[in-house]
């Protein structure tokens, strides 16, 4: 399952963030450091089902269906505020980052209101320029992953200096912690044009612009614009936009407020949902809440931003896909008989072995062909699967 850390200062929303996403029990206070240790929850990237396309009713066991919307699970980590100086452990800043060194990417929650300072403290809306938020968090990060490698620095540079191992590998082994790869360094290397053959020349800037390309390379992030409904919100989440970062508007306490709604059976509403139904009698408070969200909101800008933050992380910034796989062809169901049982979120580019050993190691091991739902067509083992496939595994003696 994916991981996906969120992260910002204090009072930006992180916690009411992760709520929206999951309607997990968070503590949600105005108080700078509400959040002293990760909570986690589960929500769901929500993408078209191809239950429509086949046309039959399905009943998934990893995941959920409602309407066509396939709901796949991710796991996500609100990390407590951080603020300047984490890098160095202020604030307990280390133990923070150090809990996203897993995370496959990052939704930076950002008061999109400038009404907090760079502490988390309230302040006149417009007063703080989120856009320097943003570059804080860029920031410690940075020197955070600096501070990592150079204090390994020596080892470094004699493994590729003396004992001859390639630059990029002699990287990637001391940042593999972080799940940062060969591949997140070659890339990096190449963009900044630094000097590999001469690691011992780098200048401290030079491991810095290094540091930072990389972990971006590694784990995308995204900005969540959040507070849109209040002033200077929407001019300052286009500046950064502008400014080169995937950003989407957002309000996390309207989205919390519609889910807790619709599991109250006052509404009907859906993560992700441009409108709502009211089901039930509610009181002139209720109404006038609701009202705001549709009024301030959703009419303006066509949903919370919550649910698409997280779609966009994982289909856009992360490039995943989704692949369905079953046992029976004909039934498009498993084993048990459910139907389109599985939605599996894999990196583009994953081919169909590599889809047998998520499944189960054995299946992998013992993988001869795939073959496409739609085409009947055989797959060998390279093939790559492409958004939507739904696919048999035939393995020698297993099959799934």
């Amino acid at each position: 399952m994916l991981l996906i850390g969120i992260v910002g200062k204090p009072n930006s929303g992180k916690s009411t963030f992760l709520a929206a996403l999951t309607l997990a029990p968070v503590e949600i206070s105005s108080r700078p450091f509400t959040t002293t240790k990760p909570n986690r929850a589960v929500g769901y990237a929500r993408v078209p089902c191809v239950c429509r396309e086949f046309e039959v009713e399905d009943n998934p066991v990893n995941s959920i269906c409602i309407d066509g919307a396939r709901l796949i699970p991710v796991e996500l980590l609100d990390c407590p505020g951080l603020i300047p100086g984490s890098h160095a452990g202020r604030g307990q800043g280390n133990r923070f980052l150090d809990e996203v060194r897993n995370a496959d990417a990052l939704i930076h929650v950002v008061d999109a209101s400038g009404s907090t300072d760079a502490e988390g403290r309230y302040c006149k809306p417009g007063y703080r320029d989120p856009l320097d938020d943003v570059k804080f968090l860029e920031e410690e990060i940075a020197l955070w992953l600096q501070g990592i490698l150079t204090r390994k620095w020596s080892r470094v540079v004699k493994s590729a200096e003396v004992l001859g191992k390639r630059p990029e590998e002699a990287l990637a082994q001391e940042l593999a912690g972080l799940k940062i790869r060969i591949s997140h360094v070659s890339q990096t290397l190449s963009r900044l044009g630094l000097d590999a053959k001469r690691l011992s020349a780098w200048s401290s800037g030079d491991l810095k612009r290094f540091v930072m390309e990389v972990w971006k390379a590694a784990k995308p992030v995204i900005i969540a614009a959040n507070k849109i409904d209040l002033p200077e919100a929407e001019e300052n989440a286009e500046r950064i936009r502008e400014a080169g970062y995937p950003t989407i508007k957002c309000c996390a306490e309207a989205e919390l407020t519609l889910r807790k709604a619709a599991d109250l059976g006052l509404i009907r509403y859906q993560p992700g949902d441009k409108r709502f139904q009211i089901l039930a009698s509610l009181t002139a408070q209720q109404n006038e809440a609701l009202e705001i969200i549709r009024r301030k909101v959703l009419e303006k800008f066509g949903t919370t931003g919550i649910q698409e933050t997280l779609n966009k992380l994982c289909i856009d910034l992360l490039n995943m896909i989704v692949v369905y796989p079953v046992k029976d062809l004909e039934k498009l169901c498993d084993g048990e008989g459910n139907v389109l049982p599985d939605a599996y979120l894999v990196p583009k580019g994953t081919t169909a072995r590599e889809l047998a050993y998520m499944i189960h190691q054995d299946l992998g091991d013992r993988f001869i062909h795939a073959v496409d739902a739609r085409t009947g067509r055989r797959l060998g083992e390279d093939y790559q699967l492409r958004n939507n496939d739904v696919v048999r595994i035939v393995a020698v003696g297993l099959r799934a």
